[in-house]
């Protein structure tokens, strides 16, 4: 396989694993309760709140350790805030749009959230597949597509909380298959804009890790866990416990899949 192909198949596949995760809507034949949204909810929590820390905030700093030393961590707080007060923000501009429909309020702000977590993992992506071309070597292009074989797995579950969560809101399969799916197109076309960039745009990853990660804890505190908590449940703790196995999932996946 040809070093074009190679990439070529690194970036596509980030994003059908993520149409992938959200094609799982389609194994539910009939509408869900309470109780299985409850799960659903509390799963997509545990998933987000996990990939914000190990996917986006750890990496942020990390990295912003070695651009601004000393300053790294402040430059991270702010970015986290402030990805939380963005999404504060996208909530009060657009509250006439949906104040006559709570379905739609839900979904756009966690297709809006997990689309931004898609953006700093996309251009992860072309960063390592423009490094490798600058290289020339085989061991950099196996080691992008590690990366991207890496991030494209952590999709999958991805997708799942995005598309079973928004099922329960809006109650057809289509629609939540194609916000989960969607939600992966970030990754597609930012993972083509940081293999062209590569060499401009590195000082940016943990910006954006740290802004895409406060937007994720902040949906899932205001919408998810809420959520989770539904009245009419047989089992009051069923929200809590999809919590638990989400964050589990994600965090086990996020650290063998490094």
């Amino acid at each position: 396989m040809s070093q074009i192909w190679i990439t070529v198949f690194g970036i596509g596949f980030i994003f059908v694993m993520t149409a992938l995760g959200a094609g799982l809507v389609y194994f539910f034949k009939k509408g869900i309760s309470a109780t299985v949204n409850a799960a659903f909810s509390g799963f997509a929590s545990g998933i987000m709140l996990a990939a914000s820390v190990w996917s986006l905030l750890l990496p942020a700093i990390e990295q912003a350790e070695e651009s601004w030393g000393n300053f790294a961590l402040i430059h991270v707080l702010a970015s986290f805030l402030f990805g939380g007060v963005f999404l504060l923000i996208f909530d009060k501009l657009t509250r006439s749009a949906y104040q006559t429909s709570a379905e739609l309020k839900r979904s756009a702000k966690l297709f809006f959230a997990v689309t931004l977590h898609n953006v700093p993992e996309g251009l992860a992506v072309g960063f390592a597949f423009g490094a490798a071309y600058a290289a020339g070597t085989t061991a950099a292009y196996l080691a992008a597509l590690g990366l991207a074989i890496g991030i494209g797995i952590q999709n999958f579950p991805e997708g799942a909380a995005v598309s079973l969560p928004l099922y329960s809101a809006l109650g057809n399969k289509n629609k939540a298959f194609l916000y989960g799916a969607a939600s992966g197109l970030a990754e597609l076309i930012f993972g083509t804009v940081g293999y062209y960039l590569a060499a401009y745009l590195q000082w940016l990853q943990p910006v954006l890790l740290a802004f895409s990660a406060g937007a994720m804890v902040f949906v899932v505190a205001e919408e998810l866990i809420p959520d989770s908590k539904s009245e009419g449940l047989k089992i009051s703790s069923v929200g809590a416990w999809g919590v638990m196995i989400g964050f589990a999932v994600m965090m086990a996946l996020d650290v063998a899949l490094g």
